[in-house]
């Protein structure tokens, strides 16, 4: 997977997770184990360097050496059992190929103890990993994984361990994963040739993103003079510019221990691992001095400008305004730890909420439609950046913006910062340490990945507190201390990169020529044994991938593995003012989580559509006393935030019966308390609907983010408009956050006057925000459960004035019992709506886009939760896209990933990034083909099981326990009858319900294509064009 820049390791990524201490019984802790470590002291080829305890992540850092080949290896030893291991090199490429990116995708197509094609894959299935994965970033590669059992973490690190270090790297995977010329129909040598490849389809994709090709750019043009001056990814034009020979020579100068940084993470001892990965593959190598290490970037003595162009965006609200504007700045290196934390914070007083001098002097204007796609701090390269501008904006406000930056720098030099703010953004820092996420591992792996790159101290950055008193002190030393840093990285730096982005009409035709005129180049170049050879290596690659794989050589976990019982998740259900409330106890670390839904059954039909702007909304315009400004600041010093969104969930026992509510969240220290349900008292008894120039801003801020998003999630758009005609939470979802939704909000920005829709809004605040149509949820210590009732009844009391007790829309209504121990009537409910004459209906719909891929999904109505043949559709999902889909729509098809998944009573084929379209449906339908052949073994069905049980037991953090029972009333009873169907799923079964449901003739089905225009669909009457 190609890692995007800028989504690369900001501090506010850093959510911490994982149990206090205090909560596990052990003989001694994990991080109490590790402080028996000396500096000095050998282990298993390694030598101890420092131990250091880092309190407020709970953890004991010790870092080692490996004697031998001076491998870097860092252990944060913690009671959190979700153990992770990562290994990172450092790739530095100095061309456009791909080549880290290709070679990462290689190394995982086998090994020298491991050389069936695939491992990588095949492991998800043979193990119960929480995350699996690999990253290809600007300047490093890094292989991931965690698991929560111990013999699956030696597993996974043993294959691991040999894909990086001793990987087959074999052509036919080169080909496959990689680029290679090849028949368009593989079997047919009078069939045109055409560029194929897993790593150039991706990259085809994700050039097709215009954020994603802006930040590349600017990245390139910033650092031009070394490897940020190139494409990490590939640009999809230069990829079939690398041959095999390159991509073994790569590996053999970057892949080596001497250049590798190891990570370990959890309750597992430490001893373990670094005997493991000394014997299976350090012990095989000599210390090199490899020549990776990245220059810093020649100053410019004066700033400069360029242009780039891309295509243009069908879902923008004004054509007229597709331009881009953005100023970067080259800051310092990234190793400074201080300087580093300095400037991360200082880059979020400076952008972030409406109470920073960016947003009120480019945002509130409304000039742009949003910030640009790269905007603030970006401390993933060697030298951090700094970038600031606009998106969404008319080529004529060009300098105008210009003016503006330059201007809003002098102010801030001026006038420094209001200390709430800064308050503000210290909150926020200490909530991110309190706040426990169930993939700690993985964030810290990504937290330190960069600064630890280029040999920054890994373990100074966990000290995030004593960046803080440091930073308390300088303030307090000078108080003048940031306005000199924006004086010296902002007005007096000449290191600064204008760059503007304007679409052309052009740009896809004009890609699309450059790709034929470098394909008939390499076609000119080919004698008649060259397209012989390549007709025939065709045939070889595609007999490989028909082949059935003998995967015996892989370590796997058994089905007796799993846990047969899940662990039960107390809650204790009660009422608040009469609003039934959910308690759920948990080590929280001093974090209280609050959650309520609230119905829509009385919202009226026609103000369905507005909801999701709405949720958007409703915490962001002010309320009470506070304009929306203040609001902000409040809930930014008081919370870990306020949100609503809107939340539908299908029965789990029928499918036409559903629950349709917003959700919302919010969290804070336990301080905090008051404070919080005060400011949400606010928002149900005097939101303000009244500022037309704030809710401009924001509807301009969520139709360009909408539109934006396509490119990158395109499939789970598919397959929200399949299931559009097939149940009644469908056609909501696709009302609430399908291609409907995008095009609503498209009309809406597009309003000259927002008049109506500001008189909506308080019509929508009437229905929802009526304590007679809500329930809430609280996750908190069992020391602060009385304070938080009595915090919350306080709250409910407060905001009565708001019960209105209204008809329901839809007539008929279905109670669930809260308390499902409960004799049915006697206590509270929750009230879903039934649509006894619901009536599915198949639906072809196409959406062309300006993508050169497509994203394709086709979905069939199958069965609820509770039905006995839930479990079978469950397994088979997973064994289809592992045995079968997976060959077809990757491999060989060339799609960058695809598959088939089971949910909400639906049976939903997918794909990404896809070259295909009507070829992959018909992949989709020969997928149920070989699912009633049995064509199967009890193996594959263990596999899948495996698989299933890795997902349906993966770690729940503290804040979320109990949150899947109060949204969607499945309880712990429901949850192990599952469990237990899932157990006892047989092949028999499955070849049951893929006839049954899957079948031609037994079911009814929604497809949907999201893609660039299609003469054979086009064609075709069955398909609705968009």
């Amino acid at each position: 997977m190609f890692r995007q820049k800028t989504i690369l390791h900001k501090l506010r990524h850093l959510s911490v997770l994982g149990q206090n201490p205090s909560w596990r019984f052990r003989s001694t802790s994990a991080t109490e184990r590790a402080l028996q470590y000396q500096a000095g002291q050998k282990i298993h080829g390694f030598t101890v360097k420092e131990v250091v305890t880092v309190p407020d992540l709970f953890l004991t850092a010790v870092k080692l050496t490996h004697d031998n080949t001076g491998a870097q290896y860092l252990h944060a030893a913690r009671d959190d059992k979700n153990n992770l291991f990562s290994v990172q090199f450092r790739t530095t490429p100095m061309d456009d190929t791909g080549v880290p990116h290709i070679l990462e995708h290689t190394v995982l197509c086998g090994s020298q103890k491991y050389p069936c094609r695939d491992p990588f894959f095949k492991m998800l299935n043979r193990s119960l990993s929480t995350f699996m994965n690999a990253f290809t970033a600007s300047d490093y590669t890094m292989y991931p994984f965690s698991t929560q059992n111990g013999k699956d973490f030696q597993n996974l690190l043993s294959v691991y361990l040999d894909a990086v270090f001793f990987p087959c790297l074999r052509e036919l995977d080169f080909w496959q994963e990689g680029w290679r010329l090849e028949n368009e129909n593989p079997t047919d040598p009078a069939s045109p040739l055409a560029f194929k490849g897993v790593v150039f389809n991706e990259m085809k994709g994700a050039f097709s993103d215009n954020e994603r090709v802006y930040a590349q750019h600017l990245q390139n043009k910033l650092f031009p003079d070394h490897t940020y001056g190139v494409v990490s990814g590939g640009e999809p034009l230069a990829i079939p510019d690398l041959t095999w020979e390159q991509l073994k020579h790569f590996h053999a100068t970057h892949y080596h221990p001497s250049n590798a940084r190891f990570f370990t993470y959890g309750d597992l001892p430490l001893e373990q691992h670094l005997e493991q990965i000394q014997e299976e593959a350090l012990s095989r190598f000599e210390r090199t001095e490899p020549d990776t290490a990245v220059p810093s970037q020649p100053i410019w003595d004066q700033p400069r400008e360029d242009h780039v162009t891309c295509s243009p965006d069908a879902m923008s609200p004004d054509p007229a305004k597709q331009n881009t504007l953005c100023m970067s700045f080259l800051l310092g290196d990234i190793t400074d730890t201080f300087e580093s934390f300095t400037l991360s914070l200082l880059s979020s007083l400076m952008i972030s909420g409406p109470n920073s001098p960016f947003y009120k002097a480019l945002i509130e204007p409304k000039i742009g439609s949003d910030f640009s796609s790269v905007v603030g701090y970006d401390g993933s390269t060697k030298e951090a950046s700094f970038s600031i501008g606009l998106q969404g904006m008319a080529e004529e406000d060009i300098p105008k913006v210009k003016q503006i930056i330059v201007q809003t720098i002098d102010e801030i030099i001026a006038n420094g910062f209001e200390e709430e703010r800064i308050e503000a953004q210290l909150h926020k820092i200490e909530i991110q340490m309190k706040h426990q996420s169930t993939s700690f591992g993985l964030s810290l792996a990504s937290y330190i990945a960069s600064c630890w790159n280029h040999d920054g101290d890994p373990v100074q950055l966990l000290k995030i507190s004593d960046s803080v008193t440091q930073f308390r002190q300088a303030l307090k030393d000078n108080p003048r201390f940031l306005q000199e840093k924006v004086l010296h990285y902002f007005k007096n730096n000449t290191h600064r990169l204008t760059l503007s982005m304007s679409p052309d009409e052009a740009y896809l035709e004009k890609q699309t020529k450059s790709e034929k005129e470098k394909l008939q180049k390499k076609i000119k170049a080919l004698s008649e044994s060259d397209k012989k050879e390549i007709y025939e290596k065709g045939l070889e690659l595609l007999s490989v991938q028909s082949q059935t794989q003998d995967a015996s050589c892989l370590p796997a976990l058994k089905v007796s593995d799993i846990e047969p019982t899940i662990s039960v998740t107390p809650v204790v259900m009660d009422t608040a003012g009469g609003v039934p409330v959910q308690y759920c106890e948990q080590p929280t670390n001093g974090m209280v989580y609050f959650r309520a839904v609230c119905s829509l059954n009385t919202l009226p039909e026609d103000l369905k559509p507005y909801v999701p702007l709405f949720c958007s909304v409703i915490t962001r315009m002010g309320c009470g006393r506070l304009d929306y400004r203040q609001q902000a600041q409040q809930m930014e010093l008081k919370t870990g935030g306020m949100s609503v969104s809107t939340s539908v969930h299908p029965d789990h026992s029928n499918m036409d019966m559903y629950e349709q509510g917003v959700l919302l969240s919010s969290s804070c220290l336990e301080r905090n308390l008051p404070d919080m349900f005060h400011l949400w008292s606010e928002i149900f008894n005097s939101p303000h609907f009244d500022d037309e120039e704030r809710l401009r801003v924001l509807v301009m801020m969520s139709a360009q983010e909408l539109a934006n998003g396509i490119s990158y999630s395109g499939h789970m758009y598919a397959m929200t408009r399949a299931a559009r005609s097939l149940t009644p939470t469908g056609e909501l979802n696709e009302t609430f956050g399908g291609m409907e939704q995008v095009k609503f909000m498209k009309r809406i920005a597009e309003m000259p006057d927002l008049t109506k829709v500001l008189r909506t809004l308080p019509r929508i605040k009437r229905h929802i925000l009526n304590p007679l149509n809500m329930r809430c949820a609280v996750n908190t210590t069992p020391q602060k459960v009385a304070d938080a009732a009595g915090q919350l009844d306080h709250f409910i009391s407060g905001v009565a004035s708001n019960k209105k007790d209204r008809r329901p829309v839809r007539p008929d209504i279905a109670e669930r019992p809260l308390d499902p121990l409960a004799a049915p009537g006697s206590g509270p409910s929750r009230k879903l709506i039934k649509e006894a004459h619901f009536k599915p209906c198949q639906m072809k719909t196409f959406f062309p886009m300006p993508f050169p891929v497509n994203f394709v999904s086709h979905c069939i109505r199958t069965v609820p939760f509770t039905h006995e043949d839930y479990a079978s559709l469950n397994i088979l999902a997973r064994m289809m896209t592992a045995k079968y889909l997976h060959g077809e729509i990757r491999e060989k098809g060339g799609a960058y990933g695809g598959g088939a998944r089971m949910g909400g009573g639906l049976f939903t084929f997918y794909s990404y990034r896809d070259p295909n379209s009507v070829q992959t449906l018909a992949a989709f339908r020969k997928g149920v083909d070989w699912a009633r052949s049995g064509a199967f073994t009890q193996q594959d069905i263990d596999e899948a099981k495996l698989s299933v049980f890795s997902a349906v037991d993966s770690p729940v953090a503290p804040s979320d326990k109990g949150m899947g029972r109060f949204l969607t009333g499945i309880t712990d009873e429901l949850k192990q009858a599952h469990r237990e169907r899932l157990f006892a799923v047989t092949s028999k079964n499955i070849v049951d319900v893929a006839g049954r449901y899957l079948g031609i003739g037994q079911r009814t089905c929604g497809v949907a294509v999201l893609g660039p225009e299609n003469d054979t669909i086009r064609k075709d009457p069955s398909w609705v064009v968009k």
